[in-house]
């Protein structure tokens, strides 16, 4: 992953926010990166732009040499659903489906995808298969979203999650599932946090 000078600005009536303004980033493969900074400095919005579901104001995303910022939209839904999988912050988990359901809905539409069973017993929920979202214990649902965002066996995990918001036991599965599937699938990951704990799991912190 590489970007140019990215910059997006947003009119809010007669008002211009700059989220982002002139980044330059590289990320090699099977990388463990986290950016660290406070809420509002333009974090979600790199990431978002990163994995094809925004477009910048200006600059550049390449992905293993494809400019991303001139893709057709076909081109960046392939995009987003075979190479890049998503951790978003609010889980967007289906509460009347069980955790195997939840990652089944992703498995059966990859092209290559692991069983739902193997991608939830590498962030250790292998045990809670058939237990709904409601039913898993305090940051539970976070690993659930994670199985389901690499069951697809994707090459670059994104992840917008509130791993500072959780209690330390949940935290540290949090930490140990993204950690796992960046060294056993050699996934480039980017993960956003507020928390600096977490910078100690990163190959590469940025802030």
């Amino acid at each position: 992953l590489l970007t140019e000078g990215l910059t997006k600005t947003y009119r809010m009536g007669d008002v211009e926010v700059q989220a982002l303004k002139g980044v330059d980033f590289a990320a090699s493969p099977g990388e463990f990166i986290v950016i660290l900074g406070p809420s509002g400095s333009g974090k979600s919005t790199f990431l978002n732009i990163a994995g094809g579901l925004d477009t910048p104001t200006a600059g550049d995303v390449w992905f293993r040499g494809d400019l991303l910022t001139r893709a057709s939209e076909v081109r960046l839904t392939r995009y987003r659903r075979d190479p890049v999988g998503f951790v978003f912050q609010f889980y967007n988990l289906v509460p009347s489906l069980t955790a195997r359901e939840n990652v089944q809905l992703v498995t059966e539409i990859a092209r290559n995808p692991m069983r739902p069973e193997e991608a939830l017993d590498l962030v250790g929920l292998g045990n809670r298969l058939d237990h709904f979202p409601a039913q898993l214990p305090g940051g539970g649902q976070q690993p659930v979203a994670i199985a389901r965002a690499i069951a697809t066996r994707p090459d670059l995990l994104l992840c917008d999650g509130p791993t500072g918001a959780l209690d330390s036991k949940a935290g540290v599965l949090v930490l140990e599932a993204r950690t796992k599937v960046n060294e056993e699938l050699g996934t480039t990951t980017l993960v956003l946090a507020h928390n600096v704990a977490i910078r100690q799991t990163a190959h590469r912190v940025l802030q």
